[in-house]
């Protein structure tokens, strides 16, 4: 393609865009492509393009911008055959970001994925069934803007898989509870309603849950490694090493990430506030409207526990995404103060250093 040429029909729709990405790109003229990627290695992307895919790098102005792309995300590529160039120059408004808390004191957001519609939050029957963990997970997916539906693999190993269906359902609020065996296919027929062409789903769990084995039943040949988990405590290794999507025969797209052993909270208020809907529902009978549920006179939250309406231990992990998230906010706003420190020093010193040539 040359800058005499305007750009074709935007594949946008079929990688899952909408209206809004369609509209942002249509402002290009030129050399440009929009694509989508689909993996992130060290310093290139994989992006799908119309009839295939292209391993590319980013323009050196989004790298100062600290605007790296993140897989599922839609990007504008400058395409400029005549002269090698090909690179990434933009990126397309996100619907959905599904991110956590970084380490470090900075507290900044990392970008897992974007513009995903629905997340399966993969647990296993066996030791990773865990509810606590999966109220978390359930609390950043909520976060992220993505539907949530939560996923038992392994389901042929539990002595009564409904019973540990009823068990996650008396956390999830709502959402979507299905017992499957990806290895044996059983149950796997219910993910279709959620598997739409165009849409964009992500996985995500512990390693050794079986995500890659469920990725594998679901495209037409086997493409992820998997392997054995050890038999004293369920887990296993990371087989998954890096983040990808996948585009099925269907025309849903999935990615796959790597095994996550803890998942930190970001801006997870909204997230959190969904997650325990029956907590906050309770606070609204409390004498004080900014009671903490810890001791205060006339907590009808912590009376609920007494009474064993309220598990207790469902009030102390509240309680503790609750510090967590309080906690990453703080860190965000030091890490905001601290990058506007920066940001002046180094304009004083360019200005220090033009005075001084002026003086010479």
């Amino acid at each position: 393609m040359t800058s005499r040429e305007q750009p074709g029909p935007s594949p946008l729709r079929n990688l899952g865009g909408n209206e809004v990405q369609e509209a942002a790109f249509a402002r290009y003229a030129g050399p440009y492509l929009a694509g989508r990627v689909s993996s992130r290695h060290r310093t290139a992307f994989d992006v799908l393009i119309p009839g295939g895919s292209v391993r590319v790098g980013m323009s050196g102005a989004l790298r100062r911008l600290g605007r790296a792309p993140a897989v599922g995300d839609f990007v504008v590529l400058l395409d400029q055959p005549e002269t090698g160039t090909r690179m990434i120059v933009d990126i397309l408004p996100r619907r959905t970001v599904f991110s956590r808390g970084a380490p470090g004191e900075d507290g900044e957001a990392q970008v897992i994925a974007a513009n995903i519609d629905t997340v399966f939050i993969v647990t296993a029957a066996g030791a990773d069934f865990n509810l606590r963990r999966l109220e978390r997970y359930l609390a950043v997916v909520h976060a992220s803007g993505a539907e949530p539906v939560i996923l038992i693999n392994k389901a042929d190993l539990a002595d009564d898989p409904d019973a540990l269906r009823a068990r996650a359902s008396a956390v999830a609020g709502g959402v979507p509870v299905l017992a499957v065996s990806a290895l044996q296919g059983e149950g796997m027929i219910r993910l279709a309603e959620f598997l739409r062409p165009g849409s964009t789903v992500a996985l995500i769990g512990s390693s050794g849950v079986g995500k890659s084995t469920l990725l594998n039943a679901l495209l037409p040949d086997a493409l992820q490694e998997t392997s054995e988990v050890r038999a004293h405590d369920g887990k296993g290794r990371h087989t998954t090493s890096v983040r990808q999507l996948f585009v099925l025969p269907g025309g849903a797209m999935v990615i796959d990430n790597p095994g996550l052993r803890e998942i930190q909270l970001h801006s997870a208020a909204a997230g959190i506030e969904e997650t325990f809907a029956d907590v906050i529902e309770l606070a609204c009978g409390c004498r004080y409207p900014d009671c903490r549920h810890e001791g205060e006179p006339g907590c009808a939250v912590r009376a609920a526990v007494e009474e064993g309406v309220l598990p207790g231990e469902r009030l102390m992990s509240y309680l503790r995404l609750v510090r967590e998230a309080e906690f990453q906010a703080e860190k965000t706003v030091i890490g905001l103060k601290r990058m506007e420190k920066k940001k002046w020093k180094g304009i004083g010193a360019e200005a220090r250093r033009f005075r001084d040539k002026g003086e010479h």
